[in-house]
């Protein structure tokens, strides 16, 4: 059976379209199941991160990546450079998103995830600075990559190439957070109860703004959303729609909405996604993420067992010089 992750990438590509409707809702409900999440907008932080243990065999090959980067600190000292897929790759000399700027603050210090490529960092910027000039007052800014990309140990099976960023659905405040709060405050749940619509006693004209702001950056290759919310702005968008094919709905994304830019000129072995298929998405295709068995699944009979872990072996070869960098 495809797991929950080989489901989801499809439906990240762009090929889920390719598949019968029910043979493809029969696959995601699932193995749906079969997948924890983790470290997630509303997933705690902690004020005393502890370094991880060393590794036993750190030159075994079965060693998990996800083991071998996310024990990594700082950057490679190599040249900017993504390489490989989305959710399958690593990122060379990655910058640091400053955690304060003029029109962002940056979340769960703790996780050390603030990394991208620079493109990333540059977008982060430029975003911020326009949602101030829309309305939405600062960013708070999410999990980015981690310093040398790859495989996380808890959450993310993309984010691993420092051209993907999640963006909190709340508005940075007037005013500096403290260590605390940025390790414990939430993300704003934006989607009703009934999963089919925005809750109106929360959503604003600046939600809005600030999603179609990230769509039409040049930049950007996709957006994804909860299903609900991009109904919203299907609902919105009046003739003005050109920007909402890069907008996709997606499993969870109530709390943030989480922003893939393309792969940047200086990094020719990024392995680009599939193009967005064509139109809006906002017509048949949305209205299955609102049938019943969509928003009610039935847990599958048998689990699908996990997935093998990412190995090195797996990951582009020039990842091997980025992990050993110093």
């Amino acid at each position: 059976m495809t797991s929950w992750i080989e489901a989801r990438a499809r439906f990240r590509n762009g090929t889920a379209w390719m598949i019968a409707p029910l043979a493809f809702a029969t696959m995601l409900l699932a193995a749906q199941f079969a997948i924890p999440h983790g470290a997630g907008a509303q997933d705690l932080g902690t004020l005393e991160p502890k370094p991880l243990p060393p590794l036993a065999k750190p030159d075994d090959p079965d060693n998990p990546a996800k083991q071998l980067f996310g024990r990594k600190t700082t950057p490679a000292q190599l040249k900017p450079e993504v390489l490989g897929f989305y959710a399958k790759g690593c990122l060379a000399g990655a910058q640091a998103l400053p955690i304060n700027g003029p029109t962002w603050q940056v979340m769960r210090l703790s996780r050390n995830r603030n990394w991208g490529h620079p493109s990333l960092v540059q977008f982060i910027e430029r975003l911020s600075q326009k949602g101030a000039k829309v309305g939405w007052h600062g960013l708070l800014v999410g999990d980015m990559s981690q310093p040398r990309g790859g495989p996380m140990i808890t959450g993310h099976a993309s984010h691993q190439v420092g051209l993907d960023a999640d963006i909190w659905l709340r508005p940075m405040p007037d005013r500096e957070l403290t260590r605390q709060e940025r390790e414990e405050m939430s993300a704003t749940m934006v989607v009703a109860d009934s999963r089919k619509d925005v809750d109106p006693k929360v959503w604003t004209p600046a939600h809005f703004a600030i999603i179609k702001a990230a769509a039409e950056d040049p930049s950007v290759e996709r957006v994804f959303v909860n299903a609900a919310i991009k109904k919203t702005l299907c609902q919105a968008a009046g003739t003005d729609r050109a920007w909402l094919q890069k907008v996709r709905p997606y499993w969870e994304h109530d709390y943030h909405f989480h922003v893939r830019i393309k792969c940047p000129d200086d990094s020719p072995e990024c392995k680009r996604q599939d193009p967005v298929p064509v139109g809006d998405g906002c017509g048949k295709e949305l209205d299955w993420w609102f049938t019943d068995a969509v928003l009610h699944p039935k847990p599958p009979p048998e689990p699908e067992k996990p997935r093998p872990p990412i190995k090195m072996a797996d990951l582009p070869p020039a990842c091997h010089q980025v992990l050993a960098a110093p």
